[in-house]
């Protein structure tokens, strides 16, 4: 299937390795041209090598705004404009309520929430303007099925998916679609932390944490990073233009129904 964007400029946050990484490698496969981010120089230049096409790599740490302004103007100097946007951003600490501390949410808050509303606002004018553009939010699937150890990321995510329709709602009639990404149990580095830290928790091994885990995934596995990818590709295409607001699950069928 042709997605339709071929020469498209895109920007995607966190794209060193893993959803990211996976993202951006979707987008370039379909013709786009790309622009990464992400706070290790090596490893963002090792991405760069792996993604081939038309890549631009910038070191960026996107909590903070003055990177993410020299990065989006970067973008701009290299390929003119931006049409699509897919942010992305580390989880927060792994605790339960009452280990957390203020400095903890507060520091979340900034690295979940803030800096998605601060990459959205760069692009939007643009987008607006050319009347035509794609925002994807990756989020996760603690938006619809919380958990304890995850207080800080399940709060924020379930904010991103409202955050995700206020803004399709705001920007439909420019033709800018919005949509939210909640990956389900995906093998990343991520998935690996949360992994050690459970099985710490519950005196057990990575291994039988896995195996716990994909028991309870009806397609009893995790998913590969390059099927969250080519998910966020389509969202971004020309084929997916009457879907916007949705916060679509990409979970293996983990989150139960929600009628």
């Amino acid at each position: 299937m042709d997605l339709g964007i071929k020469g498209r400029v895109a920007m995607v946050a966190a794209a060193s390795k893993g959803l990211g990484k996976a993202a951006a490698a979707a987008l370039v496969k379909e013709g786009c041209r790309v622009s990464i981010c992400g706070r290790d120089r090596a490893a963002l230049e090792a991405a760069k090598a792996d993604l081939g096409g038309s890549v631009l790599a910038v070191p960026c740490d996107v909590t903070n705004p003055a990177d993410l302004e020299d990065w989006f103007k970067a973008t701009l100097a290299a390929f003119g404009q931006v049409d699509i946007l897919v942010t992305n951003t580390g989880g927060p600490p792994a605790a339960t309520f009452l280990e957390l501390t203020e400095a903890q949410w507060e520091s979340g808050v900034q690295s979940t929430l803030l800096n998605t509303v601060r990459m959205s606002r760069l692009v939007l004018p643009g987008m607006r303007e050319r009347r035509w553009g794609r925002i994807v939010h990756i989020t996760s699937l603690v938006a619809k099925l919380p958990a304890p150890l995850l207080t800080i990321s399940s709060t924020l995510r379930a904010g991103l998916s409202a955050l995700t329709k206020t803004m399709a709602t705001e920007f439909g009639p420019d033709n800018v679609l919005v949509n939210a990404l909640l990956p389900g149990h995906v093998l990343t580095d991520r998935q690996l932390h949360l992994a050690e830290v459970r099985s710490r928790k519950d005196g057990t091994t990575v291994e039988e944490y896995f195996e716990k885990s994909n028991a309870a995934i009806p397609l009893r596995r995790l998913g590969r990073p390059e099927e969250i990818g080519e998910v966020i590709a389509f969202l971004c295409s020309e084929r997916a233009s009457y879907l916007t607001g949705s916060s679509i699950q990409v979970d293996g069928g983990i989150i139960p129904a929600t009628f």
